[in-house]
């Protein structure tokens, strides 16, 4: 089973803005260089010394759901899940900062800020600004925007902490943070299996391994993603008693698919694993189209990899499986 980080099953704002917290001081923890090149995103100009996280101080006015500071500088963070915000609830948080030379409010939301209530904030800021003499800004961050600059910030090496990120990102998933799963691809590695994962149009999995929302499935191979398909049906299965026994999570079970998962456990064993005795998880994909997705820094990925397929064809919509195939052929990435 794999070891989270994060903890799941709770999508209070309370818990998400505690994950958050501790996704940041994991990052400062491990490099405050890296932390601050992230910080660099608000800060016209950062420090290192003194820096605190803290969750729900109370300011006299207001309970801003997290704060991070240093003489120098304070965020001041107000945590949503469904775009909530109320602008006199945030203008109070402002109560929050003192005399630090940059002050930030931080709105976090699974989704862009509303544009009306963005003007009318600006305008309540402003104005508080002005009769206060003060400074402060503010900005707004998806999860996915946040993941994006912490991923930004470190480098292949940092193992450790590509996979206190990458439980993040998962989680964020999980929980319906980043509202995405259409355009992910999971790339998983694909060693001897290779082939009849192609001609049986499957990946097995182990089932007791959890996973997180996405539409496409890639097969790396020899230092490149060499396949990628759209999955149509999620289905656990195992024998008992000489029987096959399944559960279909996603999509729709065909009798030819669970014949092919039967290929599979038969011939599992020629792989040296045992499909026979423990429940696995079957993605079945409409068709692996062949690609050349080639990873130009050394080394296997470590374990699952995930991409925005958008992100990485530079559009908002997405082509046909047959085209994105053609297109990441033409494509590299770290």
């Amino acid at each position: 089973m794999k070891l989270h980080y994060f903890q799941r099953y709770h999508s209070k704002e309370n818990v998400v803005t505690a994950n958050t917290m501790l996704l940041l001081s994991r990052l400062y923890s491990y490099d405050t260089n890296k932390f601050f090149r992230f910080l660099s995103n608000f800060l016209p100009e950062t420090s290192s010394v003194n820096l605190s996280f803290n969750l729900q101080n109370n300011n006299g006015c207001s309970v801003p759901d997290a704060t991070i500071e240093q003489p120098s500088f304070k965020f001041v963070i107000e945590t949503k899940l469904y775009s909530k915000f109320e602008s006199e609830q945030l203008i109070c948080h402002l109560n929050s900062f003192k005399k630090q030379d940059y002050k930030i409010l931080l709105t976090l939301d699974p989704r862009p800020l509303d544009k009306v209530f963005e003007m009318k904030l600006k305008k309540q800021l402003n104005k508080y600004n002005e009769e206060n003499n003060t400074n402060i800004i503010h900005k707004h961050l998806t999860f996915e925007r946040l993941v994006n600059l912490a991923q930004e910030v470190i480098e292949d090496r940092d193992y450790d902490l590509k996979s206190i990120i990458e439980d993040y990102q998962d989680y964020c998933y999980s929980e319906g943070l980043i509202p995405d799963s259409w355009k992910r691809m999971r790339v998983q590695l694909a060693g001897v299996t290779f082939e009849l994962n192609k001609s049986l149009n499957l990946y097995y999995d182990n089932a007791a391994r959890g996973f997180s929302g996405h539409a496409y499935l890639g097969l790396y191979n020899q230092k490149s993603v060499r396949a990628i398909g759209k999955i149509c049906t999620i289905v656990t299965a195992m024998y008992k008693n000489n029987e096959l026994q399944y559960n279909v999570e996603d999509g729709c079970i065909t009798p030819d698919m669970i014949e092919k998962i039967k290929i599979a456990i038969k011939q599992s064993k020629d792989f040296g694993y045992d499909l026979v005795n423990f429940e696995h998880r079957y993605f079945f994909v409409e068709q692996f189209y062949e690609t050349n997705f080639k990873k130009v820094t050394p080394y296997a990925p470590m374990g699952t990899r995930f991409f925005d397929l958008c992100s990485i064809l530079q559009t908002d919509t997405l082509p046909n499986t047959e085209k994105i195939a053609e297109i990441l052929s033409n494509k590299t990435w770290e």
